[in-house]
């Protein structure tokens, strides 16, 4: 069995521990949950079986050899040397830190010294293969859509009172993926997932929609080239998907067939 250890101690970690206690995960030892509220990682740890972790080095003191990510941009930033450098994989949930083209770089970096990987969870989108496939073929044009509830915006720099109460729907940023990961840290790693599966941050073109009584999101992907165009529209209306997302690339990666 591997052992597998959680950054992370919020809803989308507590649905990996709902997989282990299912039993979707049977080739996995739960070794270790990091997470920042003392209360709520002793709650889950205690839920898993498993440490309550409190610093990097008390999960890494876990020897796994893989850590899901289910925290933050920021998280993946502070730690993601330190994982890779201890011999443990990485499964990445907050796409997001992957902007960054030097924080990229230096962690393909780490990663290959230490003779492990990163692998980059769906999120709430998907087909990553043929957006990947469509970039191969030629230069490709991708295009990311999402529409948006209004609230879902507030505590960002796109968010004006006015979107509450209007009643038509109103683009509210239109750029590259990396320009919204910029503006938006937290809320568009889906967008810049897509972007790395295919034609990268700066080419990939971003659109945000205001959609009044919208729940949810609803993301749109269109990669098209001469003779081929390929789409990708997933809906969600909560963030569970990324979750299971994360459960089912630690299933993938201990199956002896691949999806």
């Amino acid at each position: 069995m591997k052992k597998l250890a959680i950054l992370g101690n919020g809803f989308l970690a507590g649905i990996v521990v709902e997989a282990a206690e299912k039993g979707m995960l049977p080739d996995y030892e739960l070794v270790g949950i990091l997470g920042r509220s003392e209360e709520k990682t002793r709650a889950l740890a205690a839920r898993a079986g498993c440490a309550a972790c409190f610093t990097i080095e008390a999960l890494l003191e876990q020897k796994p050899n893989y850590v899901a990510e289910a925290a933050s941009v920021a998280a993946v930033k502070d730690y993601a040397a330190r994982i890779l450098s201890a011999g443990a994989s990485l499964a990445v949930l907050s796409i997001g830190a992957f902007a960054d083209e030097d924080f990229y770089r230096s962690t393909s970096r780490t990663a290959a010294e230490n003779g492990v990987k990163v692998h980059i969870a769906s999120g709430a989108i998907g087909g990553f293969d043929v957006l990947r496939t469509v970039a191969l073929m030629g230069e490709a044009q991708v295009r990311f859509e999402t529409r948006k509830g209004p609230a879902s915006l507030q505590g960002t720099p796109l968010f004006e009172e006015k979107l509450l109460t209007d009643t038509e729907e109103t683009c509210v940023f239109e750029g590259s993926a990396k320009e919204a990961i910029a503006l938006l840290p937290t809320k568009v790693n889906v967008a810049v997932a897509a972007a790395l599966a295919s034609v990268g941050p700066e080419s990939e073109r971003v659109k945000i929609t205001s959609v009044p009584g919208f729940v949810g999101d609803d993301h749109r992907i269109t990669a098209k080239i001469e003779g081929v165009k390929a789409l990708v529209d997933i809906y969600s209306s909560t963030s569970a998907i990324a979750g299971w997302s994360l459960v089912a690339l630690l299933q993938n990666l201990a199956s002896p067939v691949v999806f």
